[in-house]
C-alpha cells in the first residue's frame, strides 16, 4: 500500500519506520527541515517537507493515489483538516486522525474521518479495565456505519441477572454479540442466553443509543 504519514516527530517516525519494515510504500510530510534531515539519515528518501495542510504539497506528495493517509501532527485541527481534505478532494479511501484532547473526538467522528486515536482514551480505559467495576469500554468505532462495540459488565445485585437477552429493553438498532460468563465461558448471544451477575457482554449500537444500551445491560 502507499501510506501517507503527516507529522514527523515521535509518532510519525517511528510509524513510518514500522510501516516500511512491513514493505509499504511510505512518504512522511514534516514542516521542520531538521526533523525532515533526521528521517532522511535513519530512514531514507522517504520524506517530503512542506505543509501537510496545503493542497499544493498534498498535490506532491501524491494524496491521489494514497492508500491511506495519517496525520499524526501534535495539532488536532491540522489533523482534521488533513484528513478531511484527504478524503474530500483527493478520495483517499481510508484515513487516520491522531487526536490529542480527547474532547474533540466526537468532531471528528461527525466528520467523518475513518478512524480516530487518542492516546489519552486509550490509556484511561486500559486502567478502567483493571478496576473490578467498570460500567462501559469502547472496543472499536465503526465510523463508516455510525456504529460502536462496546463491553458492558453487569454488576452485583443487577436486576438484569437472571433474564434472558429477548427480555431486555434494548435500544433500536443495538445488538448484543457475546455474553462472557465466569463459569461458562464465552457465549454467542442468542435471545435465549441467561444473564448474571459479573456477565461481560459485548454488544453493537449507535452511538446516540449508548447510554440507553447500558442502562438496558446493567439494569439500571
Amino acid at each position: 500500500m502507499y501510506v501517507i504519514v503527516v507529522g514527523g516527530g515521535k509518532v510519525g517516525f517511528y510509524l513510518g519506520k514500522a510501516l516500511l519494515e512491513e514493505g509499504h510504500e511510505i512518504l512522511i510530510i514534516e514542516k521542520e527541515a531538521r526533523k525532515c534531515q533526521n528521517i532522511s539519515e535513519e530512514l531514507g528518501s522517504i520524506v517530503l517537507q512542506g505543509d501537510g495542510c496545503e493542497v499544493a504539497t498534498m498535490i506532491d506528495a501524491g494524496f491521489s493515489r494514497a492508500d491511506w493517509v495519517i496525520a499524526v501532527t501534535g495539532d488536532d485541527e491540522d489533523n482534521l483538516v488533513i484528513c478531511q481534505v484527504g478524503k474530500l478532494r483527493f478520495n483517499v479511501p481510508r484515513t487516520v486522525a491522531r487526536i490529542n484532547n480527547p474532547k474533540n473526538e466526537a468532531i471528528f467522528k461527525k466528520m467523518g474521518i475513518d478512524i480516530t486515536v487518542s492516546a489519552t482514551n486509550v490509556i484511561l480505559e486500559h486502567i478502567q479495565q483493571e478496576l473490578p467495576y467498570h460500567p462501559m469500554l469502547h472496543l472499536m468505532n465503526l465510523n463508516n456505519f455510525g456504529l460502536e462495540v462496546v463491553e458492558v459488565k453487569i454488576p452485583k445485585g443487577s436486576k438484569t441477572a437472571g433474564k434472558r437477552v429477548r427480555d431486555l429493553p434494548l435500544p433500536p438498532d443495538s445488538l448484543l454479540s457475546l455474553v462472557i460468563n465466569k463459569v461458562r465461558g464465552p457465549q454467542i448471544a442468542s435471545g435465549d442466553t441467561l444473564l448474571d451477575e459479573d456477565d461481560e457482554v459485548l454488544a453493537v449500537t449507535k452511538a446516540e443509543h449508548e447510554a440507553a444500551l447500558r442502562n438496558a445491560i446493567m439494569g439500571v
